[in-house]
């Protein structure tokens, strides 16, 4: 690839996170680090967009996804205490 197509796949990487960033209410926003929002807005926008932050639906969508979750975002999660690394870690155990 060349150097110019990098630098536009990174913009365009760069500009997917900030606009999946921008649509989320700041009142809600708040419930949410950083760092959860930049590693699983991916994975909200694949499983559980039909759900609002912060709902309870949300956490029970993103629970029920738990598998297909990236690992960043199920980093992300386990670092905020959203999940357990037992849980996670029990969940995996169970899959194989």
């Amino acid at each position: 690839m060349n150097p110019i197509a990098k630098t536009s796949k990174s913009l365009r990487t760069v500009l997917a996170a900030v606009v999946a960033l921008s649509v989320i209410p700041a009142t809600q926003a708040s419930a949410f680090s950083a760092g959860v929002k930049m590693s699983c807005a991916a994975d909200y926008f694949a499983h559980c967009s039909q759900h609002s932050l912060g709902s309870s639906e949300l956490r029970q969508c993103m629970r029920a996804a738990g598998p297909s979750l990236s690992k960043r975002c199920v980093k992300a999660l386990v670092a905020a205490g959203e999940v357990s690394q037992t849980e996670v870690d029990r969940r995996s155990a169970s899959l194989k």
